[in-house]
């Protein structure tokens, strides 16, 4: 089934304040997520309240199930802060247990085809755009709506994020991002090193690699796309603000080792 929205995130009316990462990609202003893997609603709760924009639950990599997805995702919207949901792939159960969650956007690992993005356009839409169903209070309630006024503004409020990942993606890209109702493209810069450069610590300055990221970025701008990719630390997300137009700044198990592990060593060294 083509979907062809004529209203997308991109070009919506719609007003929500709760939308938190929509509003600040619609105003130009760099939104800020993070990763979580921890399943825990005071986790979700704490890191909601860190200043982010955005927390992206992971349930692709993340120790995370349905019922703490749930959860996560009732705390960081009740916060303020919008919720991202990484699904575990795109088949259409996935999205379809995700999006009644209550989440501001699916993120979705390995688009490799503009087939692969079609079909999650096609069940992430209500119809007639698409063929997700409806049948849960729980969407509505995340963003702070009556369900009746949810199902009018879903098609184009939701943030529908591809991530390219791997070479297939990269030379399907231009492809990818011209599918009607795919909003954003997220960079996995390392499983795209890995897939680009074999298993090697990637240093990030390969000139493979930088290229893949600029045809990346290149194909989101040409065809009107949200572009957005994965870095360490703060002043990489600085540097990075200046080409994407969102950041995913770490994860919480690398910013909890990585944190701890300094404040040891001033210790014991």
């Amino acid at each position: 089934m083509a979907v062809s929205p004529t209203t997308t995130a991109h070009t919506t009316t719609v007003q929500n304040p709760r939308l938190r990462v929509l509003n600040k990609l619609r105003a130009k202003e760099t939104a800020l997520m993070t990763f979580i893997a921890i399943p825990s609603v005071r986790h979700a709760q704490i890191i909601a309240l860190t200043g982010l924009d955005g927390v992206i639950v992971d349930c692709e990599h993340g120790h995370i199930g349905d019922e703490q997805m749930h959860n996560s995702v009732s705390a960081i919207s009740a916060l303020g802060v919008s919720p991202i949901i990484r699904v575990r792939g795109p088949a259409p159960e996935n999205l379809k247990r995700a999006l009644d969650t209550g989440a501001h956007g699916l993120m979705i690992p390995m688009i490799n085809t503009a087939e692969e993005a079609q079909s999650v356009v096609t069940y992430s839409k209500f119809p007639p755009l698409g063929l997700r169903g409806q049948g849960s209070a729980f969407p509505a309630i995340g963003h702070g709506l009556t369900t009746p006024e949810y199902m009018k503004s879903a098609n184009e409020t939701l943030l529908t994020i591809v991530q390219i990942e791997t070479k297939q993606g990269v030379e399907n890209v231009e492809e990818i991002a011209a599918v009607p109702g795919v909003d954003y493209l997220f960079i996995g810069p390392n499983d795209l090193a890995q897939s680009l450069l074999g298993y090697a610590p990637a240093k990030g300055d390969e000139p493979v690699f930088l290229e893949a990221i600029d045809k990346i970025v290149a194909a989101a701008r040409k065809h009107g796309k949200w572009i957005g990719r994965l870095v360490n630390d703060g002043p990489q997300a600085a540097k990075a603000a200046k080409t994407f137009d969102s950041l995913a700044i770490t994860g919480d198990t690398k910013a909890i080792t990585n944190w701890y592990t300094e404040q040891i060593k001033c210790v014991r060294e």
